[in-house]
């Protein structure tokens, strides 16, 4: 279970990273593979023998993994994504403990995968091994660093792979290749027997296609005790990040809010993270790179993605200069180029940075889930928590994943003409406006704009449970009821609007009615303080 209330909280991003923006997937031509090219070399670590009875199996029996090619194998070369590294490198006498441990969990290592080179991009692309080929858009790049190992388990090869995250290399070609990806809490996962990128960036992530194939893994792998799922209290859209798709981003957020309200009875909330970070970054000009606010529609965003990446560079200098120094190998003339370019970083000022990020959100863990298919391209979204909820994250990430890919389904067969579209942005617009009148006390006016979302686009219970709230603030008692009726007719597990008509009917007098609502909402959620108070406050009053 989380430990904190901090680890209740979630945000949900659309292709974005603390790294910054993913890139655009460049469009490829190549014929089709039988592996998709996923891997440099076959290999096979058998787990050991069943315990015997009455003690359970080991916990991942029956899967099979590959790993990135930065991990050791104890009698294989580590060639980080370079054939010229390789030659220089001798067969490695250990094995990394995190393959160990999954070996050792009754899992079986099948074989290692392609990286970027030096593991430093995110494109997915390889001169030395080829690119691999993304099996969910072949004509795209599968994203990196670790590309191979995501189209191992896009294409079905392996039940679930390893890769190193260091600016998204896993959470990037996962949501490339439409697989669910997930980074933990940096240092969580010892990082021994891995080719270092950036250590205080790197993290060693995995990607799976079955949601309990991945918390099976991340059990194992962060050492976590059984416990009860803990729900999360609050989710935050971040609809700036949003507004970077071609996609509408009322039909993408849709799938998720609808998926909150569906299994949690809450609704989502709307944040600006540009705004929201602003005020709680400082040390952010220096990296802005002359761009002034007009110039970029997210200069803060842009600023903290050129402070990740300068940190990024300058500790893979730390770490590998000498050796491209010495050996002079045919390096990449990209990375040769972003490593030439400017000088050395300020590095207490990037960590100063990064550290402020963190406070900002609480957060450097990760979780992208796919939602489906754009223009024959992948589509996936990114769930977020505080550094060091890596169960929660893991918990609610199963949890909801059923549901997120019923709502794509429903959203892909829905015929929604684009008059529909537009009423339903529009609605979602003036909710917003309510609820930023409701916040400043200004009661009547949120009336008004939950008035206004309801005639735009009266299906959606959040807008009459919220009208409820403002009449009720009004004293009007009777047309708060009469909306929260409403609301539960749309969506009975709205616990909100159990709440509030519980509180509506308690004020008229209906005292009987008023308990059966607060009790309707302790069955949805059963630590709710408000519900047990009020009925305790009802059986006191009349026993």
């Amino acid at each position: 279970m989380a430990s904190s209330g901090a680890a209740s909280n979630l945000w949900v991003l659309l292709g974005l990273g603390i790294a910054g923006v993913f890139l655009a997937a460049r469009r490829l031509r190549r014929p089709a593979r039988p592996d998709h090219g996923a891997f440099i070399a076959r290999l096979e670590l058998l787990p050991p023998p069943q315990p015997p009875p009455p003690q359970a199996p080991h916990p991942l029996t029956g899967l099979c993994f590959a790993i990135a090619d930065a991990l050791h194998v104890s009698g294989y070369i580590t060639s980080f994504g370079s054939l010229e590294w390789a030659k220089t490198r001798d067969a490695e006498v250990q094995t990394s403990p995190v393959v160990s441990a999954l070996v050792n969990g009754g899992a079986i290592c099948v074989g290692k995968t392609v990286i970027d080179e030096m593991a430093y991009s995110i494109h997915g692309e390889n001169k030395y091994f080829d690119t691999p080929t993304n099996p969910a858009a072949p004509d795209r790049v599968p994203g990196g660093c670790s590309s191979g190992s995501a189209v191992a388990v896009a294409g079905g090869m392996v039940d679930f792979a390893l890769g190193i995250d260091s600016i998204g290399g896993v959470r990037v070609p996962g949501a490339y290749c439409g697989v669910l990806a997930f980074r933990p809490s940096h240092a969580v996962v010892s990082s021994c027997g891995v080719i270092p990128v950036a250590p205080s960036l790197d993290t060693i992530g995995w990607f799976a296609r079955d949601p309990s194939v991945l918390h099976r893994v991340g059990h194992l792998l962060l050492r976590l005790p059984y416990a009860g799922i803990h729900q999360p209290r609050n989710f935050y859209i971040a609809d700036d990040c949003f507004e970077l798709s071609k996609i509408p981003a009322r039909r993408l957020t849709q799938v998720v809010t609808k998926s909150v309200e569906k299994l949690f009875g809450r609704q989502v909330r709307r944040v600006n993270l540009e705004s929201y970070m602003s005020s709680r970054i400082s040390g952010l000009s220096n990296y802005s790179n002359g761009h002034k606010n007009g110039d970029s529609k997210f200069p803060l965003l842009l600023a903290l993605c050129n402070a990740m990446r300068s940190l990024h560079k300058r500790e893979f200098k730390d770490q590998h200069m000498e050796w491209i120094n010495s050996v002079k190998p045919a390096v990449d003339a990209r990375i040769v180029s972003d490593l030439s370019e400017d000088g050395d970083s300020d590095i207490d000022g990037c960590q100063d940075v990064r550290k402020e990020a963190r406070s900002a959100l609480s957060e450097l863990l990760k979780v992208s889930i796919p939602l489906g298919t754009h223009d024959k391209c992948p589509i996936s979204v990114s769930l977020i928590a505080r550094h060091g909820g890596d169960r929660f994250l893991l918990d609610t990430t199963q949890t909801m994943y059923t549901t997120i890919q019923e709502q794509v389904e429903i959203l892909a067969k829905s015929s929604v003409s684009s008059k529909q579209a537009m009423n339903e942005e529009a609605a979602e617009a003036a909710k917003e406006r309510g609820n930023a009148a409701f916040k400043e006390k200004q009661w009547q006016k949120a009336v008004n704009f939950y008035t206004e979302a309801i005639k735009l686009n009266g299906k959606v219970a959040t807008y009459y449970s919220n009208r409820a709230a403002a009449f009720l603030e009004l004293t009007s008692y009777r047309q708060a009821e009469a909306d929260c009726t409403s609301a539960i007719d749309l969506d009975p597990k709205s616990v909100k609007a159990y709440l509030r008509r519980g509180t509506a009917r308690e004020m008229l007098g209906y005292y009987k009615d008023a308990v059966d609502d607060f009790n309707h909402a302790l069955v949805l959620e059963p630590m709710n303080k408000t519900a047990g108070v009020a009925i305790n406050r009802l059986k006191k009053l009349f026993p």
